[in-house]
């Protein structure tokens, strides 16, 4: 990951451990290992609230066998001979508990919500830190909306889970080994019955678990490919709009939708069956405890304290079961999201940044030394290439699209690795500098600009959020961008919209050269930077950029050759090879690929070959 960037809990290039998706709680454990603490103490207070729930059924034990036995009860063998001072006790002791149960009911909730949103807070982060220190390759084979469904809804399902599930997990293991203790003590007959459903109950959910998993894996995938589809759709309503495709992709989401509702219609049938099972073998139990313990208590066998107090805690211990159901739907669903926040944030960054900084004054003479390049299962779009962009001057690239040129920009920012060869910066291999660094001397204006939503003074100092007011307006005035600015209703605080929407693409592109300028890089490319604006505006923009590019090595990418004329170096590309390579009337002069383009473009020569013309008819 990039320097600067926050640190994450997990290395960059760490590798995921085997068990991030087979043991996601395994692997949720040793990334909240800072917040074990946190975790003992609210589990503590969970298990001593449980202990104090469970109290009070003995303690109705205790009255009865305190109105039954008088002066015979429990209390008088610790000297509290008279009923009346016994039944005091009895009340002092109930709202002790009660207190108690109330005082760490309060703190187990808070320290699970504060673990469930502090957790929810630092997954997040780091998620979204992790990915975007990421190569532009992970980008290019996920969907914006699979990855907003991660960073979104699989976090939040993980802090519901914690929020209670959790909690309940504990309370219920609790039960069942305080209640199971407590009734061997007082009647070993009776415990084996209460306990004949907890096996059936425990199989059952272990059996419910590993068939629901999948199912709830499944559940997330299908929702991150709604949100996939959904985002993807309104990125591009303008097209569907001029193409009238409305009904076409409301159908697809409708189907996405339809295979999501089907998924969980598939989890839910399995999840509702289970707690209407689990009741059967419940009643089993309390049954059998209120027949076979009534009977010992009508022979005298046992007390009849003991006996109300085993009937009581009965329904405490089985009744709690059926929630186990539910506890574990919940569960299931946080760890098929545990696994993909956590397999999300192992995945490695294949781009890492070196310890080397650029120095902080660079010439900026830019060398590509023999490189190659292909993208994933294509053929290699530059084989041993090499090219100089001399410091402080302008390098045009011209050629046809796919020969490579802005593969050029994205190897010398680094957003993809050369897998041959070298890139240097005044010397400096950018392999084995820090990313931050080397990003922060590279300035790019963009053909596709992207403006974040907020005003307008926001997008010029992005790069530079605490550059003074005069920096951005000079910036501005240096992009041409000053009169249109002015113009708008609240001037540089002018809201701009998600994206720019409210700004022509002009102005757009103007406020792009003005974030640049702010930047103030010692290496300049403009891709393609005039390519989408009118010819008025065009004139302004390039008038702008004569400026800029003074005393800058600029590396210029464009199909209009008007535009490039001026180049101290203009470079012809093919099929990732340069095969011209001069002035503009070096080239002119050259008579070849260039040469042709340029009287196309300038209307001396006809684009379309005679034979492919339509035949001309006279009357």
């Amino acid at each position: 990951m990039s320097a600067g960037a926050p640190d994450v809990h997990a290395p960059a290039d760490a590798t995921a451990p085997p068990d991030v998706a087979a043991r996601p709680l395994s692997a949720l454990w040793r990334y909240a290992q800072g917040h074990r603490r946190h975790v003992w103490a609210a589990a503590t207070c969970s298990v001593l609230n449980k202990l104090f729930d469970l109290a009070p059924p003995a303690l109705i034990g205790m009255a009865v066998d305190t109105v039954v036995e008088k002066q015979h009860s429990l209390l008088a063998r610790f000297g509290v001979v008279d009923l009346y001072h016994q039944l005091l006790v009895l009340a002092g002791l109930t709202v002790l508990v009660w207190g108690l149960e109330s005082l760490f009911e309060y703190l187990f909730g808070v320290l699970w919500r504060t673990l469930a949103q502090q957790l929810q807070h630092e997954l997040r982060l780091d998620a979204y830190a992790h990915v975007q220190g990421l190569e532009m390759a992970f980008f290019e084979q996920r969907s914006t909306g699979e990855l907003m469904s991660v960073l979104n809804d699989d976090v939040n399902q993980l802090e519901r889970f914690l929020d209670g599930g959790a909690n309940q997990i504990l309370q219920i293991a609790t039960t069942v080994v305080v209640v199971s203790g407590v009734f061997f003590a007082l009647s070993p007959g009776i415990a084996v019955l209460a306990m004949l459903p907890v096996p059936i109950i425990l199989w059952g959910s272990l059996r419910f678990q590993a068939r629901i998993g999948p199912r709830y894996r499944t559940v997330r995938a299908r929702a991150a490919a709604v949100n996939g589809q959904l985002a993807n759709n309104l990125g591009g309503i303008e097209t569907i709009k001029s193409f009238t495709t409305e009904a076409a992709e409301v159908a697809r989401i409708d189907a996405l939708s339809a295979e999501y509702r089907a998924a969980n219609a598939d989890a839910i049938r399995l999840s509702s069956a289970f707690i209407p099972l689990i009741r059967m073998a419940i009643v089993v139990g309390f049954t059998a405890t209120l027949v076979y313990g009534g009977k010992l208590a009508g022979e005298g066998e046992m007390a009849v304290g003991s006996y109300s107090v085993l009937v009581f805690l009965t329904q405490r211990l089985l009744w709690p079961l059926t929630r186990l159901g539910e506890t574990l739907d919940q569960y299931q669903r946080a760890m098929a999201s545990t696994a993909r926040i956590l397999g999300l944030l192992h995945t490695p960054n294949r781009i890492t940044g070196g310890g080397a900084r650029l120095p902080a004054e660079l010439s900026g003479e830019v060398v590509f030394e023999g490189v190659g390049f292909a993208y994933p299962d294509r053929a290699p779009i530059l084989q041993d290439f090499h090219l100089t962009l001399p410091a402080g001057q302008t390098t045009a690239i011209v050629g046809p699209t796919g020969s490579g040129k802005s593969t050029l920009v994205r190897l010398l920012l680094r957003l993809h690795d050369a897998q041959s060869g070298r890139i240097t910066v005044d010397g400096h291999d950018i392999a084995t500098c820090d990313l931050q660094s080397l990003r922060q001397a590279v300035g790019l204006v963009s053909q596709s600009v992207f403006l974040f939503s907020g005003s307008v003074r926001d997008n010029i100092a992005y790069g530079r959020p605490d550059a003074s007011d005069a920096a951005v307006e000079a910036a501005a005035q240096a992009a041409e961008a000053t009169p249109f600015i002015e113009a708008l209703p609240q001037g540089y605080q002018t809201a701009v919209g998600e994206r720019g929407v409210t700004l022509s693409g002009g102005q757009r592109q103007r406020l792009s050269i003005a974030r640049a300028v702010l930047k103030d890089p010692p290496v300049l490319v403009l891709d393609e930077a005039t390519s989408a604006v009118d010819n008025e505006t065009e004139v302004a923009i390039q008038r702008s950029l004569a400026r800029i590019v003074q005393g800058r090595t600029t590396l210029v990418i464009a199909h209009r050759l008007s535009t490039i004329r001026h180049a101290d170096q203009i470079v012809v590309m093919e099929a990732g090879q340069i095969t011209e390579r001069g002035t503009h009337g070096d080239l002119l002069a050259l008579g070849g690929t260039y040469a042709r383009l340029w009287a196309v473009q300038s209307g001396e020569l006809d684009p379309q070959p005679a034979a492919a013309r339509p035949s001309e008819t006279h009357p």
